[in-house]
């Protein structure tokens, strides 16, 4: 049978004696043999190229035709001749062989044993590699295994690219293109804000000028079935009186003891001077309004920055601070914001937090019986913003021992803090003294089962009562507003007072950018083991965790300030408006009074019998407020602050931002020259604005996230004329009408000036 020509062209070539034809293994057989595992060819290939045994048509020379061995450099000098079909033989070998890869055992010269000496040689040797190769345990076959999968991954990779480009939905186009990614670029925009609205809790803005009428019926711990969307859950007595500060007799009470920590971070360098240079030493923030008491109710108070430890480039920086202004604290914890950093704040204060002692003792209330006065210590170095009153003991001969505070506050350095109007408001905490768990002509409401169920409530308490029977008194059932007093005393019992002030949050927590801490829940909070494991997580949701864990929790006052501490106008939060002054609140007092007079009067007459307050009451647990409550004259929830007029200068920009003033109520396009510059000439001074009182008015204002808002703050609440040019022209003009009254009443018959007096008339 003839066999083909080129099938096994390469596969023979003559001996070099004249013996049978050997076969040449190629560079191709050279490199499946070194690494049969790299470099696996296909098996017809291996089939087509397989070395056999030439034969010749005499079966007498068959034996003969015996495979010479393989010089090691045969493969490199001889070339396989082109062999013709008369010269090639009927190979002796079965046309289907068994797999080349079954075929492990060594050349043979007996064709019994294998057909394929130099093919069995072969894959002997590739066994024997196989066998020699490293094991997972070493570092070389790792390698190559890491590489190969690396490799394989790449090209999965590549080929899962080449489908979903050649996908008929991919753009190919560069118009296509663009307009994808414009796509693409609007969709996740879009889910961005729809995600921060629907993880914001605060999307409504708040009832401010309700929080400035209607004051705070009880200082006991928010109970936690209290919804925290409640801005007023209690019920108002009849004829209330709207808040007013400071009592009569603020002046006879004897001043707090404030440790203000301001925490900062080791770069805030600019926004510590701003803090320096305006409300920690300016007269108007330490003396209050007009000429103020000379700094006597903030000579106990002390302002020190709170750092944790500065980064390794910064700490000559911050020592060179340190040295030169003495207001400075390190704590021994790294830098961060909801890490600890408070816990390691208080637990530093209860052992190194110092003030002033009581200068005077002309006052006719002081506290006494305090377990903390007892500890002194001598002064420290004093920083610049330091009160006056340290100053001159201090360079007395003979200076004062410092005392503990009795208060220790935290506030953010983005916080304006008006420091005569803080200290105020915690002296009078300090020295009330109310029954903490009697609520006096406060009705209790409960909320029934069916109530409950509808997700609705309706109060069986009129408006106007003034007292409680049996189905207004506090049960232990869960949805109980008013707790009950514990029952056993505890042993840490003593006359130290327990407040806890700040801004109210969602009847949660106090506001982080500013609440204190009695002294004594400060002590508490270094020494209690169990507060040590609750550092970290949102520092001031952290903070009123650790009041709820106190021994005498009921008996903690939250005193609540909702009024005077806000946001910037510009920060567009639900916590903002304009910047406030008594005069504004005065009006905003009289429309709220107004309002719920109204509503009391429409209830009265279309309400039946069953119920005496309307779903739309702003009162209990799920009231809701007016929207006129919400609303300020300079800025809107929800819209980026803009100035009402173009083209105003810096000190009208800044009489546009105060709430209530006539140049904020001005619009672009609706106004004139005319109407500006009236609006401007009538300007409130601050002398009307805090009624003629010393003080107030703004506590603090919050969310000041640039320095041009800081400065903003500083120029509406510590600068400005006390009269203005009109007032002042107004007063005089008053004065005239007063010296001629007097002088009426004292010469009837006389005539003055123009006023014609008839006698007898």
């Amino acid at each position: 049978m003839p066999f083909s020509t080129n099938q096994y062209s390469r596969s023979r070539s003559p001996s070099p004696s004249g013996g049978p034809p050997i076969h040449i293994r190629d560079e191709y057989e050279d490199s499946v043999g070194s690494d049969i595992e790299d470099n696996s060819p296909d098996l017809r290939t291996l089939t087509s190229r397989a070395p056999f045994v030439a034969s010749t048509s005499s079966p007498s020379n068959l034996n003969q035709n015996l495979l010479y061995p393989r010089s090691d450099n045969y493969g490199r000098d001889n070339v396989s001749p082109c062999s013709t079909a008369s010269a090639t033989p009927i190979p002796s070998r079965s046309s289907s062989p068994q797999p080349l890869y079954l075929h492990t055992s060594s050349s043979s010269s007996d064709d019994s044993d294998s057909e394929y000496p130099f093919l069995s040689s072969s894959l002997s040797r590739r066994a024997s590699s196989w066998r020699e190769r490293p094991r997972w345990w070493q570092m070389g076959g790792s390698r190559r295994r890491r590489r190969r999968d690396t490799i394989s991954w790449v090209r999965t990779t590549k080929r899962i690219f080449r489908r979903l480009i050649r996908h008929p939905f991919v753009p190919k186009t560069p118009l296509t293109i663009i307009l994808t990614l414009l796509l693409l670029t609007a969709f996740g925009v879009s889910l961005t804000f729809l995600l921060i609205y629907i993880l914001n809790p605060d999307k409504e803005p708040l009832p401010w000028r309700g929080y400035c009428t209607i004051p705070s019926f009880t200082e006991l711990p928010p109970p936690s079935s209290l919804p925290p969307t409640a801005s007023f859950p209690y019920f108002p007595p009849k004829n209330f009186t709207p808040p007013s500060f400071p009592p009569d007799d603020f002046e006879t009470l004897s001043p707090a003891g404030v440790f203000l920590g301001i925490f900062s971070i080791d770069t805030g360098i600019e926004r510590r001077m701003s803090i320096r240079l305006t409300y920690a030493s300016h007269a108007r923030s330490r003396e209050g309004a007009g000429k103020g008491d000379g700094g006597l109710g903030t000579s106990r108070t002390i302002i020190r920055f709170i750092l944790g430890q500065p980064r390794k480039d910064w700490e000559r920086r911050i020592q060179l601070e340190i040295d030169k202004y003495h207001d400075i604290i390190i704590l021994p914890v790294s830098e961060n914001m909801n890490g600890g950093k408070s816990h390691a704040f208080f637990t530093w204060a209860s052992s190194n937090a110092w003030v002033p002692p009581l200068y005077s003792t002309n006052f006719s209330s002081i506290p006494e019986g305090l377990t903390y006065t007892n500890a002194t210590s001598p002064p420290p170095a004093l920083a610049m913003h330091d009160p006056v009153f340290a100053h001159r003991d201090k360079e007395s001969s003979n200076p004062m021992p410092w005392v503990h505070p009795d208060f220790v506050l935290k506030a953010d350095d983005d916080a304006f803090v008006m420091l005569a109007e803080l200290e105020a408001h915690l002296r009078v905490a300090l020295h009330a003294q109310p029954a903490p768990h009697a609520v006096k002509d406060l009705p209790v409401q409960t909320l029934s089962d069916r109530d409950i169920q509808n997700d609705t409530l309706i109060f069986h308490t009129p408006l106007d009562s003034t007292s409680s029977d049996d189905s207004h008194t506090a049960t232990n059932s869960p949805n109980t507003l008013i707790s009950s007093p514990p029952s056993d005393p505890s042993p840490l019992q003593n006359n130290d007072p327990l407040i806890y002030w700040g801004y109210l949050v969602k009847n949660r927590f106090m506001a982080g950018e500013l609440y204190g801490l009695s002294y004594s829940l400060v002590n508490w909070i270094a020494k209690d083991p169990q507060i040590k494991g609750l550092t970290r997580g949102a520092e001031d949701k952290q903070t009123s965790k650790w009041m709820r864990l106190h021994p005498r929790a009921s008996e903690v006052r939250w005193v609540s300030e909702r009024c005077w501490i806000y946001d910037h106008p510009r920060a567009g939060t639900v916590y903002s408006h304009g910047f406030l002054f008594p005069s504004e609140v005065k009006r905003v007092q009289r429309d709220v009074l107004f309002d719920l007079e109204h509503n009391a009067s429409q209830e009265s007459t279309t309400l039946d019998k069953s119920s005496s307050i309307s779903a739309f009451s702003p009162f209990g647990p799920y009231g809701a407020s007016p929207p006129t409550w919400s609303r300020s004259t300079v800025s809107t929830f929800g819209i980026r602050y803009s100035l009402p007029i173009s083209d105003l200068t810096t000190d009208q920009s800044i009489e546009a931002l105060v709430e209530g003033s006539e140049m904020s109520r001005l619009r672009e396009g609706t106004s004139s020259p005319g109407t500006i510059d009236h609006a401007w000439r009538h300007r409130e001074g601050k002398l009307k604005r805090y009624n003629g009182r010393r003080l107030g008015g703004t506590i603090a204002v919050h969310f000041i996230k640039k320095n041009m808002w800081f400065l903003e703050a500083a120029l509406a609440l510590l600068e400005g004329e006390d009269i203005t040019e009109v007032e002042r022209s107004h007063a005089e003009e008053d004065s005239q009408l007063h010296r001629k009254a007097v002088l009426l009443e004292s010469h009837p018959r006389t005539r003055l000036l123009d006023d014609v007096i008839v006698e007898g008339s």
